[in-house]
């Protein structure tokens, strides 16, 4: 297509090594786009998503970073398990920076769902990681908390072809975006090939089985580490006005808006993402 642009086709041209680690009887995937000698940046993804939502965004940052990315249990090529945890998922992300030998001055950036795992991350082991960059995550203002649902998904639907999954794919939560190219790459990276068809790759019953440990807030206000906030100014999820309620929660916080982006920021805005996060990444050196 003629409007994919050029830096796109560069960044998931860089093919990824992969790697795995057990961690409580599952085995936890992960990718990583340059070796152990320089400082860590670990991207971790949103609920229901995967490692390679990552793949046009880490590779930007292979050379001055050891870079990797990981599938937490019950997304992507990681393992389901019967049970999941708020801890579990944080050892998830502890054990995936020991098996890379990543340095004690690792970044860790997290989208969404994977922020409030790092967030127990920064906690538990503040000394391991020099901070954490949360996107478009955090701890909503107030009056913005919905109930959250733990009613499972539907039946897993099972699509006689590619391209008719590809085309039934949806973010979550909704909403529209204009660079469908992003969409796309990250829908044909969402699928399992089965003897039936193509069924996507996350568990299901991950809600169900999901059992909150700590409180997000409360994480927040205890976190030593440095920390900053991207967000979308159009976002229903983290947006500004959570934003000013977080900052007022912990006044260290430091906030970058990104204009014109909603939840999933670096699919609106890419571009605009790097830019940002480079800014901050740079300052924090």
């Amino acid at each position: 297509m003629s409007d994919i642009p050029d830096w796109f086709g560069w960044s998931v041209d860089i093919e990824a090594k992969r790697g795995c680690v057990e961690v409580s009887n599952a085995d936890i995937r992960y990718c990583f786009w340059s070796d152990a000698g320089k400082p860590g940046l670990l991207f971790v993804h949103g609920h229901s998503a995967h490692s390679r939502w990552w793949d046009f965004i880490a590779p930007h940052y292979k050379n001055g970073y050891q870079v990797a990315a990981l599938d937490l249990s019950g997304m992507g090529d990681s393992d389901h398990r019967d049970n999941y945890s708020t801890d579990m998922f944080a050892d998830e992300i502890i054990a995936t920076a020991d098996a890379l030998k990543m340095p004690e001055n690792t970044i860790v950036v997290a989208h969404s769902f994977g922020g409030i795992i790092a967030l127990r991350v920064m906690v538990q082991k503040s000394s391991r990681f020099k901070g954490l960059i949360l996107v478009d995550s955090g701890v909503k203002y107030p009056n913005d908390e919905k109930a959250e649902s733990t009613k499972p998904w539907s039946k897993q639907k099972v699509y006689p072809s590619q391209e008719i999954a590809i085309k039934r794919f949806r973010l979550l939560p909704p909403q529209e975006c204009d660079n469908q190219y992003l969409v796309r790459y990250i829908a044909q990276h969402s699928l399992d090939a089965i003897d039936e068809g193509f069924v996507w790759k996350f568990d299901r019953e991950l809600i169900s089985r999901m059992h909150r440990t700590g409180d997000t807030l409360e994480d927040l206000r205890s976190l030593t580490n440095r920390c900053a906030l991207i967000y979308g100014e159009r976002s229903k999820s983290f947006g500004p006005k959570s934003a000013a309620y977080m900052k007022a929660q912990k006044p260290e916080l430091e906030l970058h808006e990104i204009p014109n982006a909603q939840h999933h920021l670096f699919l609106d805005q890419p571009v605009m993402f790097m830019d940002r996060l480079s800014l901050i990444l740079d300052e924090w050196e």
